[in-house]
């Protein structure tokens, strides 16, 4: 006898077939879930519902590389306000989600690789925030609300800066700072209010020019490399915690190509050999001998002069004696 198969509706739990085989019809339900009852969640919003559990018993979330292009809706149904790490890298989120910035006990927030064009006035709420990572974005703007936080880390690489706000020095905390690969063409002199910035990386912008007050920071790493920088300012000498100066592929004339390609210790010899070239010579009047018959003589013409160098020297007879260089 032969059997007739008719295609019937199709639904979320799969599809209904009418089978029928002479007088007898019989209903046969065939679908993802292998005729074992009604489909259950998909996978993806299981594994969502699974990093949403996790978040709310250990602080921290991880969203990265799920394509999201909102904060998912599911998160009102777990309880997130004691996350402390939150990673949302690698999505197509256009803006930062305001679910984010009510979780006032974040610490670390991952934004590489989205869509932002933009960041909310609410970013003020984190108040703990100490890492923020906003690279590979399409920001044009750093706001200043960025600034008001107490960040420690702040990378905003390859996006579309032009500048920097010269709210930047209240970032009194900062230890690293990467804005490489934007279009800064010029850096805020707030940059020598960075009292704790140890690492600098400014790679590959519109540079010509690097501001002397970088010199006042306790930079160990520095790097200005695949910029426009023709020369290295003298007061860079002062930066004595310097190990790392990166600055290849910048048209260099001082100091000159030859000496760059040595390194670090020949760069600073250059330098201070420069700078010693450019400090005038003290006139005849400055130099004249200066005789005290004490201490507290010498102290009381401290209290109108500048004394320069103190230094003791054995003379040819074996006595000391002491020379004292003044302004």
């Amino acid at each position: 006898m032969a059997a007739s198969v008719l295609l019937g509706s199709a639904d979320n739990t799969g599809l209904n077939f009418t089978v029928g085989g002479g007088s007898s019809t019989r209903n046969v339900l065939v679908g993802n879930n292998n005729g074992l009852g009604p489909a259950g969640p998909a996978p993806w919003n299981r594994s969502l519902d699974r990093a949403l559990d996790e978040a709310s018993a250990t602080g921290c979330l991880n969203l990265s590389g799920r394509k999201l292009k909102e904060f998912p809706r599911s998160a009102a149904n777990h309880d997130l306000t004691d996350t402390t790490r939150a990673d949302l890298s690698r999505n197509r989120l256009p803006e930062l989600p305001l679910d984010v910035c009510l979780f006032v006990s974040l610490e670390s927030l991952n934004l590489y690789q989205n869509c932002l064009r933009s960041l909310p006035d609410s970013l003020l709420n984190l108040q703990a925030l100490t890492y923020l990572n906003l690279s590979r974005n399409q920001l044009s703007v750093l706001p200043a609300v960025v600034c008001s936080l107490p960040l420690k880390v702040l990378i905003a690489c390859n996006n579309k800066l032009v500048s920097l706000p010269e709210e930047l020095g209240q970032l009194r905390h900062l230890t690293e700072l990467d804005v490489s690969c934007n279009e800064i063409q010029t850096l805020p002199s707030q940059v020598s209010r960075l009292e704790m910035l140890r690492d600098l990386n400014i790679r590959r912008n519109h540079l010509v020019r690097l501001p002397p007050e970088l010199a006042e920071l306790p930079l160990v790493r520095l790097d200005f490399s695949c910029n426009k920088v023709t020369s290295i300012p003298l007061c860079y000498r002062q930066l004595a915690q310097l190990q790392t100066i990166i600055l290849d592929n910048n048209p260099l004339q001082t100091p000159p190509a030859q000496i760059c390609i040595k390194g670090k210790v020949h760069i600073f010899k250059y330098l201070n050999l420069e700078a010693s070239k450019m400090t005038p010579d003290l006139p005849d009047y400055d130099r004249r001998p200066l005789t005290f018959s004490s201490w507290s003589e010498l102290i009381h013409y401290s209290d109108t002069h500048t004394l320069l160098l103190c230094e003791t020297v054995v003379r040819a007879d074996g006595m000391l004696t002491t020379i004292i260089t003044v302004d």
